[in-house]
């Protein structure tokens, strides 16, 4: 009686150069230089090759031969909790942008402990990656010592890292802007809304739109969530907009954070924007819904990556050059939360 699980591990076998080989009646080295760019290889063995790969549905093992030559496709995207709000689209994004590339994206989530930090420091050291990408707010610097004593080039998405490349937003511009319309439009008390995350671009929002409003001649309520989520807004919500002496208009720090705002402000019979206007920033696609048709600032994750790509492509080219810095300026979507009179 045939052994069925000896069976089926065969049919799980990956197809190999070899098979490919005996098939097109060519040798092995004649395979491996017809998936090679530039090697030396006849017309007629390269279509005899390709057929046979065809037939049998094989792939070069890309990895296998990175490790050969002590190179990699692999590029590790280091982030903290990578599926919520705008960060989930910042990763699909990347993602997209290096497969186009061709290279093979490797999300590591470091997580939010010591063990989890230090297991996600092993995978992605463990795996020659060309390059990494750092999101904002993650992981702390150790992690990006660690990847620079390895040898790995870095791109930091809203950080400053001393030796790595840079792409950033105008958190700080924007923010004043939004300081600015509010008080443009008669709006004298406002609140902040910033989270206890304390990452770096969450505390340039927050002290670029206090010092605007201030300068302005407006008064800020600052109040920070303990996180920056729709949860960390309805609990915020709940202490901003109690009391006779609530916020005319409320800046947030990111969208998610503005939802949990609104709805709760609606929860207390509050009309938006006639009671209280609201500004986000992100742009989440849940900004245009219904419910909400928040004016926020856009960050557009496609352009994000593809110029996280171009430094990567640079670095490549000139391993010496300078650190660059991208600054990338967000741009203001407006909806019903509130409508300035003069958005310029």
């Amino acid at each position: 009686m045939p052994d069925s699980s000896k069976q089926s591990k065969e049919k799980l076998r990956f197809v190999s150069a070899e098979q490919v080989a005996q098939l097109a009646g060519v040798s092995r080295s004649a395979v491996s230089r017809s998936f090679t760019p530039g090697a030396s290889v006849s017309p007629a063995t390269r279509e005899k090759v390709m057929r046979a790969a065809e037939e049998l549905g094989y792939q070069v093992n890309d990895l296998a031969r990175g490790l050969l030559a002590n190179q990699s496709r692999l590029v590790g995207l280091v982030v903290t909790k990578p599926e919520a709000g705008f960060r989930a689209h910042l990763v699909a994004a990347l993602a997209k942008a290096l497969i186009q590339r061709g290279s093979v994206p490797m999300l590591i989530n470091t997580g939010q402990t010591e063990e989890e930090l230090v297991a996600a420091q092993k995978t992605l050291f463990g795996h020659r990656a060309e390059a990494t990408i750092i999101l904002t707010g993650s992981p702390p610097s150790s992690f990006v010592e660690l990847a620079r004593r390895n040898g790995q080039p870095l791109v930091v998405i809203g950080r400053s890292e001393p030796g790595a490349d840079h792409v950033r937003m105008g958190n700080a511009e924007a923010s004043r802007r939004a300081a600015s319309l509010f008080v443009a439009n008669g709006h004298r008390r406002l609140g902040l809304v910033g989270s206890a995350s304390g990452t770096p671009s969450v505390v340039e929002r927050e002290r670029a739109f206090t010092a605007q409003a201030e300068a302005l001649g407006a008064t800020v309520t600052a109040v920070r969530g303990e996180d920056s989520d729709y949860v960390g807004g309805l609990a915020v919500g709940r202490r901003l907009l109690a009391g006779p002496d609530r916020p005319e208009a409320i800046f947030c720090i990111n969208d998610l954070i503005a939802f949990g705002i609104m709805d709760h402000a609606r929860a207390l019979g509050l009309a938006i924007p006639d009671d209280l206007a609201v500004i986000g920033f992100d742009d989440v696609p849940q900004s245009d819904w219904l419910a909400y048709r928040l004016t926020t600032f856009r960050q557009d994750p496609e352009l994000m990556a593809a110029r996280v790509v171009e430094l990567i492509d640079r670095r490549q080219e000139e391993p010496d050059a300078a650190p660059a810095y991208e600054r990338l300026m967000p741009e203001l979507v407006i909806r019903s939360s509130f409508v300035p009179q003069d958005p310029a």
